[in-house]
């Protein structure tokens, strides 16, 4: 009889050159992921999605910022994981290795961020991923004094800017998808701030603002900088009614949360227009990540959703319910985890590279260390006036500059007025859910 030699396969498509480390090496980076050691996965700063094989163990990690998944296939010589950033992208490869009658969407796998997962190849039955936790900020340390919790909220943020900006071309121009909103503002504010520090140019600054058939975010965005004397960074990007479309965004982002695929068709549609613009632009910022850090969502919207439950559980915005909850998705992991495609993949397509500082883990780990239950006594509403206090108050602390707050709008409230909204998106899942189902048949 043959000896039969088991053959296990990792096949990495993810691109190495969509990782942004703000403190090490790439080659240090895959270092720290194979070596299995969650604290020096959580030294890594910056925006990363990384796989290494080590005989049958495979370990995977990434941050907020980078999408990452996988799919286990198999082969009647072993396993094969798959690691790519898209469910299309492992559909592709299946196909072309003739292992396409194994795909579906739903037997892929997204990579928690914030966890090290460690898979075995080891074949049949496929042993369950291991996850261990490698950010675990501590939560409630700071003071109940919103002038320290701003100085170190804003200044953790400005931090990692400034190392961002130590690591692309000093000439390179800068886009900031700005709304005149608390987080976009304030970035737009500290990255204006750290060009003059540095002695760089702020003319490669530019805020780009979506406008479609005139919503109300020009209007603010121009507010927001007339007030600093900096309406000369604005520029707004006119887009029409069919600029904006759900279904080309949930083929962008792969998801059919209503909520992220209208933000994910507007920044598309903004996207767009930039790139129209400027065909050689790389780098866009934005201010994803705010709203999770500082707990600013209407809770009310959300009826699985309790004050309580908002500020008792650790990342809860962030992360979902957790790796082992009952609720917790395998395909689309949970919180921002799931739901930063909507910033992270329309400017990918588009050929931008995006960097989204807050959330990063150095900025998140700042924003649990607020004391939200001894500064609002579980009030919605003090929760809801927290974020601009905190971060205007840091802005003015780490800029010297006066930051305007409006009234929080989602970007896709924003973009457009009212009645076009409702005309371009279905109300409820079931549509977009459709729509996703239509990508995979």
């Amino acid at each position: 009889m043959p000896h039969l030699t088991y053959v296990e396969r990792l096949v990495d498509l993810l691109d190495p050159e969509a990782n942004v480390f703000l403190n090490v090496t790439p080659e240090e980076a895959a270092a720290a992921v194979a070596s299995g050691d969650p604290e020096r996965v959580r030294a890594i700063d910056g925006q990363f999605a990384l796989v290494q094989k080590e005989g049958k163990t495979v370990r995977m990690a990434r941050s907020i910022g980078r999408p990452m998944r996988y799919f286990l296939a198999k082969r009647s010589e072993g396993p094969c994981l798959v690691v790519a950033e898209r469910i299309e992208e492992l559909r592709a490869f299946l196909d072309a290795e003739g292992l396409g009658d194994q795909f579906h969407p739903s037997y892929s796998r997204m990579v928690p961020a914030h966890h090290l997962v460690e898979i075995e190849l080891v074949g049949c039955p496929d042993p369950n991923p291991a996850y261990t936790r490698f950010f675990t900020p501590e939560r409630n340390r700071l003071p109940a004094d919103l002038d320290v919790i701003g100085r170190a909220y804003v200044g953790a943020l400005a931090h990692e800017c400034e190392r961002w900006l130590d690591r692309i071309d000093p000439r390179a121009p800068i886009g900031v998808l700005f709304s005149g909103g608390i987080d976009s503002g304030a970035v737009f504010l500290v990255l204006y701030h750290l060009l003059l520090a540095r002695g760089e140019a702020p003319a490669r600054l530019k805020a780009f603002t979506l406008s479609v058939q005139g919503g109300p975010d020009a209007e603010q965005a121009h507010r927001f900088l007339d007030a600093l004397g900096l309406t000369m960074f604005l520029e707004v990007v006119e887009a029409a009614m069919e600029d904006v479309d759900y279904r080309a965004a949930i083929q962008v982002v792969e998801d059919y949360k209503p909520l992220d695929v209208q933000a994910a068709a507007m920044t598309l549609a903004l996207c767009r227009g930039i790139r129209a613009r400027y065909p050689e632009w790389t780098h866009l910022v934005d201010g994803d990540g705010g709203d999770e850090n500082l707990k600013d969502y209407p809770i009310e919207e959300n009826p699985e959703l309790t004050i309580r439950s908002v500020l008792n559980n650790l990342m809860l915005y962030q992360e979902g319910w957790g790796v082992h909850a009952i609720k917790h998705s395998l395909t689309y992991s949970g919180g921002q985890s799931r739901g930063h495609v909507r910033s992270y993949a329309p400017g990918r397509a588009l050929g931008f590279r995006g960097f989204s500082p807050y959330a990063l883990p150095n900025v998140i780990a700042v924003a649990e260390g607020i004391p939200f239950v001894e500064l609002t006594q579980w009030d919605h509403e003090r929760l809801y006036a927290l974020k601009g206090e905190v971060v205007r108050r840091g802005v003015k602390a780490v800029t010297g500059l006066d930051m305007p707050v409006f009234e929080k709008r989602r970007f896709q409230h924003g973009a457009l007025e009212r009645d076009a909204f409702e005309a371009l998106f279905p109300e409820g899942e079931a549509a977009y859910r459709a729509a996703f189902r239509d990508l995979f048949e």
